[in-house]
């Protein structure tokens, strides 16, 4: 009963701390895993066999890529090159959105928006206009197609450790057209919300290049590792280490590489997201002490008693309330608490699970738009444009990060329950 009762305790007070200072996420959850293993409630091997070192592996190497890619500056001169192509200011505008997208699929957020960021600021002062709505909207961008691929954001991540899913199986599982489609029926129906917000913006527009390309490396790095993952999917079907091995493999050939060229290479290992690192490591130690000691169970036969036997009440309530939730916490910590109750959920519906972790993952990623404070992403925007002179409120953010995020959610969990359900 102690057991039980200290791994609820624990999670529970770590969630808190997550919501309260989100700034000391990584510590919180090292620090509720340590406690765990100091009340002996896991020991040092089942704490070690709850990280998933696949996800890890392949977390961690595809950060050290996209550092490199964002140093070689591709997705800048990307940038400046799209903005001179397009005839009207909205439709720049939509392509910096559509490029953040894109770059989101294989980079962290937060980078894509460190990276993109400064040529919005720069648009919107071509334009003088305020940058606000352009920035909100290549935040809540890279936040939607963070979730089309397996190496797109932790959330991702975290899911293909669970459920065995591989590079491929985004694409296509079972065939069935799975979690990429859905985002993008998503960001399609999104698309016309930022237009709505852009239309008004009908100036021409150019842009002095300024951004030069320094290396090709990173980017045939990069490209070269997408396609090393989908052979993976292959080789190994049930995402147990190849993919993670590979990404690492890669990550230290990037490394050499920038050794040989610049040397530093402490220097900008320092400058990787360790944060999350720790975070996601302590998140698997406290999810999994959950499972083991039986609370995933009862927290499964609790949303049972509300949606009944009814496969659509299911899947309304676990969108509803990922969408709920993920608009104000952080959505790791949900996500991974949330994917063994809906794999439960949907063992007692006798559904295809698919359905109810496609609909939470989705969900999860895109309810984070709402808020200013639902995403890291969002964070580091508003912080961007306060430095930069522009103080961004709640109800400035939610005035795009509401309807896009009623939107996209609603397109992508109707072509999902048309496929899956």
């Amino acid at each position: 009963m102690f057991v039980k009762a200290a791994s609820l305790s624990v999670f529970v007070l770590a969630y808190v701390a997550f919501v309260v200072f989100p700034r000391r996420r990584s510590l919180t959850a090292v620090i509720g895993a340590g406690v765990l293993l100091a009340l002996t409630v896991v020991t040092p091997r089942q704490a070690f066999a709850f990280i998933n070192w696949n996800v890890m592996g392949v977390f961690f190497g595809v950060l050290v890529l996209a550092e490199l890619l964002m140093q070689s500056n591709m997705p800048a001169v990307l940038a400046e090159r799209l903005v001179n192509w397009a005839p009207r200011a909205w439709i720049a505008m939509l392509l910096i959105c559509g490029l953040s997208s894109f770059i989101s699929m294989f980079a962290e957020n937060v980078a894509t928006v460190l990276l993109i960021a400064p040529i919005a600021l720069h648009t919107a002062r071509k334009l003088d206009i305020s940058p606000v709505p352009l920035l909100v909207g290549v935040a809540v961008c890279s936040n939607l197609q963070g979730t089309a691929t397996l190496i797109g954001d932790p959330p991702s991540m975290i899911l293909a450790g669970f459920t065995k899913m591989t590079f491929d199986d985004f694409f296509v599982y079972n065939g069935k057209p799975s979690i990429f489609f859905f985002v993008q029926a998503g960001a399609l129906a999104s698309l016309f919300v930022l237009y709505f917000f852009y239309r008004r913006y009908s100036q021409n527009i150019v842009v002095e290049r300024t951004e030069q390309l320094r290396s090709w490396t990173p980017t045939f790095l990069m490209v070269s590792l997408i396609a090393a993952l989908v052979v993976s999917s292959f080789l190994d079907r049930d995402f147990n280490y190849l993919s993670g091995v590979l990404c690492m493999a890669w990550a230290a050939a990037g490394l050499l590489w920038h050794s040989g060229r610049h040397g530093k290479v402490f220097k900008l290992i320092r400058t990787f997201d360790w944060d999350t690192t720790f975070f996601l490591m302590g998140i698997f130690v406290l999810v999994g002490t959950l499972i083991a000691t039986g609370w995933i169970d009862l927290i499964t036969r609790g949303i049972q008693a509300v949606t009944g036997q009814s496969q659509t009440a299911a899947f309304v309530v676990v969108v509803a309330m990922s969408v709920a939730v993920s608009a104000v916490v952080d959505n790791v910590p949900y996500l991974a608490s949330m994917i063994p109750v809906a794999q439960r959920l949907a063992e007692g519906l006798h559904v295809q699970p698919q359905l109810l972790l496609f609909g939470l993952l989705i969900a999860a990623c895109i309810g984070g738009n709402v808020t200013p404070i639902g995403a890291s992403a969002n964070v580091v925007t508003v912080g961007y444009l306060k430095k930069h002179g522009h103080p961004v409120g709640f109800g400035e953010f939610m005035r795009i990060g509401l309807p896009f995020t009623i939107v996209a959610t609603a397109a992508a969990s109707i072509c999902l329950w048309l496929v899956w359900g």
